[in-house]
């Protein structure tokens, strides 16, 4: 398929192929192995001479479909899928970083990659320096000459939706010979395409909203083919963090819709930001589509809408915070996201509670913060359901 097509069409139809059956559906190919026609092809394929399906940890025909529409709708050459979000962050640190080598993060990530960056790659010789997502002059301060290979941001952040300046990062990044990777969680690409902005690559967990429904795990990493073939291939074939045939293809189903449900949700979590901002339970809305975010205009420039995560503080700090989750009835209480159900956390205990109480007042995370990812659900009724928590 061309990239002449528009992006709901491309979420549709993109790297489909058909057996000889020529179904409708994507296939779904659920089998270890791969038959060959001949010993000779069998060493072409090992050999990698011959491109084909030798095995599913590395090559299956449902993730190729997943990963070549991925791709299609990232605008990048290439991509590899991965068992989750998190092993797709690591393939990117494994397949281009080695001991001795510096790692530019921004503060305001997923407490899980703030673990993985700051403490465990640390152990293998990887020092980490971690900096305000919306500094830019942070970020070149800590460049090390010579040393500095990836520099690596989410954007909207998770919790508190902080918008990373993109085009001068990668100016900071290709400056000083790195590259630079971009955690598209929130967004997807229905809403935000990081390579057009010089992102060298796209990092997503598409257990989020690229599967929509809260099914299952998956991950992915898009980019150059130089990249994502040559560098990390080997290691995904080697390690072995390989995404599932039946989440592949259940991911699939779900970027079908993915154009639909982000615009729809994009626009309830406005209103709904705009609703919180007027409570006056409420000390603090961060939210891109609002007026009062600090980053309001960078995002518009960025985004195709403000996303669908609504965080805010609460007065009282954390023991408001639970009254209000605990009072709930219709949102759901958990840390995923992403979902078209309505889901409500307390990050400081949840997401982000692996991280030293320093790290999450650097990122903003405070006691009485709640994050509120917005569904398909009817807006009034979501209101209702946290006025509810606002009264108790």
């Amino acid at each position: 398929m061309t990239d002449t097509y528009q992006l709901a069409t491309q979420a549709v139809r993109a790297g489909q192929v058909r057996s000889q059956f020529n179904e409708h559906c994507e296939a779904l190919y659920l089998t270890s192995s791969f038959v060959f026609e001949s010993a000779a092809q069998a060493a072409a394929r090992f050999g990698g001479s011959d491109e084909g399906n030798v095995y599913s940890r590395f090559t299956n025909p449902t993730v190729s479909m997943l990963q070549d529409r991925l791709a299609a709708l990232e605008g990048t050459e290439s991509c590899l899928a991965t068992s989750s979000g998190m092993s797709a962050i690591l393939m990117c640190a494994m397949s281009l970083l080695k001991a001795g080598d510096h790692v530019v993060c921004s503060s305001s990530v997923f407490g899980a990659t703030v673990q993985l960056f700051g403490t465990l790659l640390a152990r293998f010789g990887v020092d980490t320096t971690f900096v305000p997502a919306t500094d830019t002059q942070a970020w070149a301060r800590a460049l090390r000459p010579g040393k500095t290979r990836l520099l690596f941001v989410e954007t909207p952040s998770n919790p508190l939706c902080e918008i990373s300046d993109l085009v001068t990062l990668a100016r900071i990044a290709h400056g000083a010979g790195a590259l630079l990777a971009v955690d598209n969680c929130f967004c997807s690409p229905a809403l935000q395409r990081p390579a057009d902005f010089g992102a060298d690559l796209v990092v997503h967990s598409a257990t989020k909203y690229l599967d929509g429904q809260g099914r299952v795990l998956g991950g992915a990493v898009c980019g150059p083919k130089s990249i994502v073939r040559e560098a990390m291939l080997p290691f995904l074939r080697t390690a072995g963090p390989s995404l599932s045939p039946f989440n592949a293809w259940v991911i699939l189903k779900g970027l079908e819709t993915l154009a639909l449900r982000m615009q729809a949700q994009s626009q309830a979590a406005l209103e709904l930001a705009r609703w919180l901002e007027a409570h006056p339970a409420v000390e603090r809305v961060h939210h891109p589509g609002l007026a009062s975010h600090p980053q309001h205009a960078l995002a518009a420039r960025q985004q195709k809408a403000a996303g669908a995560v609504v965080s805010f503080e609460v007065k009282g700090g954390r023991a408001a915070a639970w009254k209000l989750i605990d009072a709930t009835r219709l949102i759901s209480i958990t840390g995923n996201l992403g979902d078209v159900k309505s889901t409500i956390t307390h990050p400081a205990t949840t997401t982000h509670a692996r991280i030293s109480p320093e790290a999450r007042a650097a990122a903003g995370i405070t006691e009485g913060l709640l994050r509120v990812a917005v569904g398909l659900e009817a807006l009034e009724d979501l209101k209702a359901d946290l006025q509810r928590g606002m009264r108790a």
